[in-house]
């Protein structure tokens, strides 16, 4: 029976630091967090109790206290392979207490010290580079009560007993700096296990640990030319005792079924060479005749591997051809429909040694796979029927990005469920969504979350398709707040992190890429300055204190090295810099020639990297180092306004990124900001409202505009569907973000650069601004303890909703227009505060519950009278006459409106008459004239049409 008090308050989750809820932990005293729902709005938590019930006994700790995230372990610490039941009650002011929440599971996920000692094995003689092989072993067992495998690669693997995948895991261990550091799964086999023989085998191919990464003839592998493994199979018995199985000389390993795998070329697999014994026992069961296998290799010992932090590559979903055709080839191409990265799988039948041969791609042209933006990728997998059956086959150790395969080579009809794609990615719990009624915004959005589901595979990667597919410190900078609202990254990036340090060098510079496989590096600004953003994000998204100060070394000694580079003077310039990378200006085969100067760049970015550092020294309790580098911050801002400011504002790189770095990075005085902002909103418009930043600028430029109360400016930008822009990819097709702001061309031509991809999420970035500004939910606390409600309509759309699972709870948040009333709803958790600013309202706070407001719209004046002697920038932003005349111009040469918009500076001293006579006859031009009039009549009301035709 629910009492009252049940009915008042209840635990309603409990988490505990995990890869993912439910999986080993990775440490002796994870973290605890729970959630509260009460339906009092002002309640609050006094203090919280702990019980933790193991091996028959039960202990109590009390927390006193109104924090619910992130704390310490109050336990003994747990054992190895410790398993037990936690349970939370919380008490609230009134002394009252909750129930019990429902029992979180808890396994210990690490071994214990001295316990590894495995030896690291491979295959004896291969036949060449990064060459599969099967290893396996028998062993009995009785009476075994519980079995617990550890294993790791250099490489990856699959490992069985009898028969039996151990976990559905995909790619595992994946990608460390496997010099420094590898990784070990714990996985409970007990259920596995039979009485007498068992067998324990192993599936491993190369991967990361061998693939030919760098540039060009620099390419090469980067931790040795061979896979290798290591495990060991802890048995423990009724009477208490236990027994080690582990890898080493004993072991037995044969060349399979899979030729070759790699994770450009992809595989190659012979159905024909499974093993199989003369007695039709296959490898993987006991009892199978290994005797003409050969013995492992033993290779040199790597480091001691570290339990799991990150989620887990899994398969995720699978996704059905959308459409087929037969090329004149009689090759058949499928479209999934969606940009993906994973691999298929098939299903087919028929003669022994028929050859299928898979090719992927991005993108179509001229009906065929688009396949030079791959480069040296291949992406290509082969399979050979054994005969007799049915045969189901997916590769299992590559992955590729695509929409479009190719298939060659199929015995007879291939049906539209023969084949499927396998979305693969590192497992993240999903924690944020974004809704819109706009189809072109929400299509948008859809494109963000596609990119980081198929980059963040083990790491954050670049992109995942071509010879690259790298830890690219530049983007994950950039786009860790919007990754941080979509999905749980928190351990996902702390592991990542965790290969930053690493990486580090001992003068502080931190590479291009982690794990650093490209060799010889420089500092660069933002892409180094991951080492200091990325920790941050985790703090503020996450309330993540263990990161930021495990990391704190690292991003002080970037800092300390940005300013030794910055000289006396503190302005870094002179020394290499990506800059504003893939400036949209930009010659496609020189990415880096952007407007903005990279001295202007590189200067904005250490002093926001100092002040980020400042705050997490105040908040680990580093006096000395939060008075330091608040005064270093304090001394590069002055250093910016003297190098790179006029007294009236404007900037020395007259450029967008450049107004936008100096006004979210805080550089300007206040006097300086407004007349920033407008000269900002002016470079926006005179570009016809197109896109003219890279990398650096244009995750910023939005919040540049919002700041400095450009509210409409940033919308026009947002909703922008001319090239370059956020919305063009949307309008050619693109079901994820787009490298390059035009990897694909209007022609339908891909880019001619030599580096172009369809699935790379930097430029992305922008949904984090779509979070906070549009629909209006912002974390003024770590963890979103308290937040902010303050949605910003924008002309065009007329709704919008986010939904974040929030380290505190579900947040809910909506808005919709009613003609110039903006409806607001509202959902805050038990334990949050709001902060709510709704138009001209006067600011308020909301306490836990369901809300709704309504406030209005500021007015949108109705336009002034547009004619062909208006000013180019009246023009441009009177959205209605704008489509009018691109109307009529389109209708007249396909073309010309969009070369008009492209090649014209909207501004305010040059009229629509003085530009039009270029792309239009004085016929067109006097029926554009007339059909402005009409418009501004019917705006205005004025009846006289003909008196005012000039």
């Amino acid at each position: 029976m629910t009492s009252a008090v049940e009915s008042v308050v209840r635990v309603i989750r409990v988490d505990v630091e995990a890869p993912r809820p439910g999986d080993p932990v990775p440490l002796p005293n994870p973290r605890v967090s729970w959630h509260v729902h009460s339906f009092a709005p002002e309640w609050r938590q006094a203090r919280a109790e702990l019980r933790w019930d193991y091996d028959g006994r039960s202990s109590t700790a009390v927390l006193a206290g109104t924090q619910q995230l992130r704390l310490g372990w109050p336990f003994e610490p747990l054992a190895p392979r410790a398993r037990g039941e936690l349970r939370v009650r919380v008490i609230g002011l009134d002394g009252v207490a909750s129930a019990w929440s429902e029992p979180v599971p808890i396994a210990a996920g690490f071994f214990g010290e001295g316990e590894w000692d495995a030896d690291w094995i491979g295959h004896p003689n291969p036949e060449h580079e990064a060459q599969p092989v099967v290893l396996r072993h028998e062993f009995d067992a009785n009476g075994v009560v519980r079995a617990t495998l550890y294993a790791t690669a250099v490489g990856v693997y699959q490992a069985a007993l009898n028969g039996t995948d151990v976990d559905d895991h995909v790619l595992k261990p994946g990608w460390t700096p496997f010099a420094e550091r590898t990784i070990a799964d714990m996985t409970d086999v007990t259920s596995l296990i039979r009485e007498g023989s068992n067998c324990l085998s192993v599936r491993m191919a190369g991967a990361w640990a061998t693939e030919h990464f760098g540039f060009r003839q620099n390419a090469q592998p980067r931790y040795g030319t061979q896979p290798r493994m290591a495990a060991q199979l802890l048995l423990e018995f009724a009477d208490g005792s236990s027994q080690w199985i582990r890898t080493g000389h004993e072991w037995r390993t044969a060349s399979g079924a899979l030729k070759f795998s790699g994770l450009y070329k992809g595989e190659r697999y012979d159905a024909r060479a499974d093993l199989i014994d003369a007695s039709g026992v296959r490898y993987a069961e006991p009892g199978y005749d290994d005797s003409r296998w050969d013995a492992a290799r033993a290779f040199p010992a790597e480091p001691v591997p570290e339990p799991r932090i990150s989620p887990p590559v899994r398969r995720i979903e699978e996704i059905s051809p959308a459409s087929a055709q037969v090329t004149d080839a009689g090759a058949t191409i499928l479209d999934f429909g969606q940009n993906l990265v994973g691999r298929l799988r098939m299903r087919v039948s028929g003669p022994a040694g028929t050859t299928i041969t898979l090719r992927h791609a991005e993108v179509l042209e001229d009906g065929q796979l688009a396949t030079r933006p791959l480069r040296r990728a291949n992406a290509t997998d082969i399979y050979t029927l054994a005969g007799g059956g049915d045969e189901v086959w997916e590769p299992e150790f590559t992955f590729h990005g695509f929409r479009f395969a190719e298939i060659t080579g199929w015995p007879g009809e291939l049906q539209p469920d023969d084949v499927v794609a396998v979305v693969i990615h590192s497992d993240m719990q999903r924690t944020g969504w974004f809704s819109t009624s706009h189809p072109l915004l929400q299509r948008l959005h859809d494109n963000v979350v596609w990119s980081l589901r198929g980059n963040f595979l083990s790491l954050p990667t670049d992109c995942p398709q071509r010879d690259e597919r790298l830890g690219w410190t530049g983007d994950i900078q950039i786009f860790a707040p919007t990754a941080g609202f979509l999905y749980d990254v928190r351990g996902f990036l702390d592991s990542w992190l965790r290969d930053l340090a690493i990486e580090q060098d001992s003068e502080g510079m931190v590479p291009f890429v982690v794990p650093n496989v490209l060799g010889l590096a420089r500092p660069a600004a933002a892409w180094g300055d991951a080492a200091v953003v990325v920790p941050d994000v985790l703090h503020q998204q996450f309330g993540d204190l263990d990161t930021l100060a495990r990391q704190y070394s690292s991003a002080r000694a970037w800092v300390d090295l940005c300013v030794r580079l910055a000289g006396p003077d503190l302005i870094w310039e002179g020394d290499f810099q990506f800059g504003d990378w893939l400036d949209p200006t930009a010659p496609p085969d020189r990415p880096g020639q952007a407007m903005t100067a990279t001295g202007l760049v590189a200067t904005a970015c250490l002093a926001r990297s100092a002040v980020l550092l400042a705050r997490a020294a105040e908040m680990l309790g580093h006096t000395s180092d939060f008075e330091r580098y608040t005064r270093i911050a304090d001394q590069v801002r002055t250093a910016f306004v003297r190098e790179y400011v006029t007294p009236a504002g404007r900037m020395l790189s007259d450029t967008p990124t450049a107004y936008a770095l100096a006004l979210v990075y805080d550089l300007l005085p206040e006097d300086l900001r407004h007349p920033a902002g407008a000269r900002l909103a002016a470079l926006a418009r005179e570009n016809g409202y197109r896109i003219a930043t890279g990398f650096v600028g244009t995750p910023i430029i939005l919040d540049a505009l919002s700041r400095t109360r450009q509210h409409a400016t940033a919308g026009r930008l947002l909703l922008e569907t001319g090239c370059p822009s956020w919305l063009y990819p949307v309008t050619m097709g693109a079901t994820t973000i787009w490298e390059r702001w035009d990897s694909m061309l209007p022609d339908g031509t891909v880019n001619p650069g030599d580096m172009t991809s369809f699935n790379h999420y930097a430029l992305g970035a922008v949904a984090d601004w779509i979070h906070r500004e549009l629909a209006g939910l912002t974390s003024l606390q770590p963890g979103h303890r308290r937040v902010q409600i303050a949605p910003h309509p924008i002309a065009g759309v007329d709704d919008a909703a986010v939904v974040l699972l929030s380290p505190h709870g579900r947040i809910e948040l909506s808005w919709q227009r009613r003609g110039e009333i903006i409806k607001v709803s509202a959902s805050v958790p038990t334990g949050v505060e709001a902060e709510v600013h709704l138009g001209d309202r006067d600011p308020f706070t909301a306490t836990a519950g369901a809300h709704r407001w309504e406030f209005v719209e500021q007015d949108n004046p109705i336009p002034p009278d547009v004619s062909l002697d208006s000013p180019l920038s009246q023009v441009i932003d009177d959205s209605d006459a704008l489509a009018l005349i691109e109307q009529m111009l389109t209708a007249h040469r396909p073309g010309a409106a969009e070369a008009m918009h492209a090649g014209t500076r909207w501004t305010q001293g040059q009229t629509l008459r003085e530009v039009l006579f270029q792309y239009a006859s004085p016929a067109v031009q006097a029926d554009i004239a007339v059909q402005l009039l009409q418009l501004s009549t019917a705006r205005s009301g004025t009846a006289n049409v003909d008196s005012r035709v000039a």
